[in-house]
């Protein structure tokens, strides 16, 4: 497991699936503001690719998110859109409504940056938001991202056009604490 000061990442369990199911992709309104495809009903059974980890894909990985003090499930993180070639990766989280104002997913950004900068070896990473998401916002700043610009109208969130913002962050300018 990965540890920060309030959460640690680890890998999914199949007891985390329903859990992260019902509290994160059943919310219609959740799963449309943070996922770039439309919302849609998914079978109890059915093995959702947002959920289930295919350890053979080397692009993309995802955690789960637990409280360190406890072990609670609190969300879960990504990795993703893995580059290799450029050293670059995407970052990607959500918290479960219970979790979220608790400074949980500042310490997920952190520890997602140390997984990328120092295990991986990667150079850049980047995160994409909806403007409106000052929680997220203010979680990838306080870890050192610079926003790099907004994609205007580019996020179609039940029935609007919102604004995305771009933010960065290089190796050379991270500051692990």
């Amino acid at each position: 497991m990965l540890s920060g000061s309030k959460v640690g990442l680890r890998a999914r369990h199949e007891d985390d699936i329903p859990v992260l199911r019902a509290e994160l992709y059943d919310d219609v309104v959740n799963a449309s503001r943070a996922e770039s495809r439309p919302w849609r009903p998914i079978t109890p059974d059915a093995k959702d690719s947002r959920l289930v980890v295919d350890d053979k894909e080397e692009g993309h990985v995802p955690f789960s998110v637990v409280e360190l003090d406890g072990g609670a499930l609190v969300g879960t993180a990504t990795l993703w859109g893995i580059d290799n070639h450029n050293r670059t990766a995407h970052i990607g989280l959500g918290l479960l409504l219970s979790s979220r104002g608790k400074g949980y997913g500042t310490d997920v950004v952190a520890v997602l940056c140390h997984y990328g900068f120092v295990v991986r070896g990667l150079h850049r990473l980047q995160i994409e938001t909806l403007s409106d998401n000052a929680a997220m916002l203010r979680s990838a700043e306080r870890n050192g991202f610079v926003r790099e610009g907004v994609l205007r109208s580019s996020a179609w969130v039940m029935g609007t056009f919102l604004d995305e913002v771009l933010l960065g962050l290089l190796a050379q300018d991270w500051k692990p604490e």
